[in-house]
């Protein structure tokens, strides 16, 4: 069936056009997950963190809900009718019928196994949130799947880490989050030591896999320097025995 609305069957490229888009309509969207790394990889990604992708992810600012549907309606999308009166306020999803893929946008902050605000700073970058925040939604999951790990591996071989945003990941910015949370600290510190564990499974060379691990050293560090305040070191004393993540539910595509 031929797509009458110009929707893209590659999802990078469909994801590139609604971004381009929605900042030409100055609609405030912004793409985050693997298609947004993906996007940002300048030379493209490396054969070995390439993947599939089945859905977008976007996120818009608080409030602007409304505005995000009608510009996801006019661009032929199906709101998912029912979804999106209940908890358009947080999150809404449309389904592209003709290529059978999902849109998810996300409304205000991310919010997973942890929360990770993002609203303040969408306008930051072009197409994308920060890399900072692209890193940290990655590695705030509890269970790491092989996507994530491939995403986030793709992320810091082709991005420094350093004091600033723009083709960087934001070490203060990462470091600042971590030490007003504790929980987001734990995941992301535990999920960050085990990404050296996996660097043998891709086909990387010598150089590729030291700037990782420098990538991954430099964040530590950084993130161990930053101060703490009273109540993340209160929280630090009670540890694991008390959860410190959510797990939140899945929601099935289709209109």
């Amino acid at each position: 069936m031929q797509d009458t609305n110009g929707r893209r069957p590659d999802v990078v490229d469909e994801a590139r056009r609604v971004a381009g888009i929605a900042d030409d309509q100055g609609v405030a969207l912004r793409l985050l997950g693997g298609v947004a790394i993906n996007v940002r990889a300048g030379d493209g990604l490396r054969p070995a963190f390439r993947r599939e992708y089945a859905d977008m992810d976007f996120i818009t600012p608080k409030g602007r809900s409304a505005e995000a549907q009608k510009f996801f309606d006019s661009l032929g999308y199906a709101p998912q009718t029912r979804f999106n009166a209940l908890y358009g306020s947080e999150r809404l999803l449309f389904f592209d019928e003709d290529h059978g893929r999902q849109v998810d946008v996300l409304v205000g902050t991310f919010r997973m196994c942890h929360e990770v605000p993002i609203g303040k700073r969408l306008d930051l970058e072009p197409m994308t949130i920060p890399l900072a925040e692209l890193l940290l939604t990655k590695l705030q999951i509890i269970e790491l799947n092989e996507k994530d790990v491939r995403d986030s591996l793709a992320l810091l071989h082709d991005h420094p880490v350093a004091e600033e945003d723009g083709d960087s990941v934001n070490a203060a910015h990462a470091a600042k989050l971590c030490a007003s949370d504790w929980g987001l600290w734990r995941t992301f510190t535990a999920n960050l030591d085990a990404l050296g564990g996996h660097l043998d499974r891709y086909d990387l060379d010598d150089e590729g896999r030291g700037r990782i691990r420098r990538g991954v050293e430099k964040l530590q560090g950084r993130i161990e320097e930053e101060p703490k305040p009273f109540a993340w070191r209160m929280r630090a004393k009670i540890g694991d025995r008390k959860r410190w993540y959510d797990l939140p539910e899945e929601v099935e595509g289709g209109p």
